[in-house]
């Protein structure tokens, strides 16, 4: 019998994926309320939909302290797997949320930043470097840092949020 292939061999260690993955979703807007913000109301459609659940939506304004504060309730949250920030990951000055979440990363995962910038690129261009989307682990959890536009949202959770998020939360928690 022949050795697996890369391919099935990665598909064997996806087998103790998290089938749910309870997340919360959080925005980081000054203009936006829960009724206008479409990006983060797609997240939470896109989860439910992939049989994940959403277990609080928040918004909070473009400032670190609010953002930090955000992360910490998300992560305390003791049922809590996955959070998913949209919104302000660009390059203005009031764009702070990778510099305010990806220090309190305790392990950062640079595929998918580079990830979904490349797929950015091939959607949009090279507006694409403008995003500063990122990804880690905070004390167990899951934390992905997406623009708050729908389109970002949409290829981003549909290319790599979606086809990986139990896997990752199963995976975050494993102790050596």
């Amino acid at each position: 019998m022949s050795d697996p292939s890369p391919k099935q061999a990665h598909h064997h260690h996806r087998k103790d994926a998290v089938a749910n993955v309870p997340t919360v979703v959080v925005t980081d807007s000054d203009t936006r309320t829960l009724e206008t913000d479409t990006g983060g109301g797609l997240v939470a459609e896109l989860l439910e939909g992939a049989g994940h659940s959403v277990l609080h939506r928040a918004i909070v304004p473009d400032e670190p302290e609010a953002i930090a504060a955000a992360l910490d309730e998300a992560v305390g949250r003791g049922e809590s797997r996955a959070v998913i920030f949209t919104g302000g990951t660009g390059v203005a000055p009031r764009d702070v949320t990778p510099d305010t979440i990806e220090p309190r990363l305790t392990r950062v995962i640079p595929g998918f930043g580079e990830l979904f910038r490349q797929l950015s690129y091939d959607d949009i261009g090279s507006a694409a470097i403008l995003s500063r989307a990122l990804a880690g682990i905070v004390q167990g959890r899951v934390v992905f840092v997406l623009p708050g536009s729908r389109g970002a949202v949409s290829l981003g959770m549909a290319k790599l949020i979606l086809p990986e998020i139990g896997h990752l939360a199963a995976e975050a928690v494993k102790t050596r």
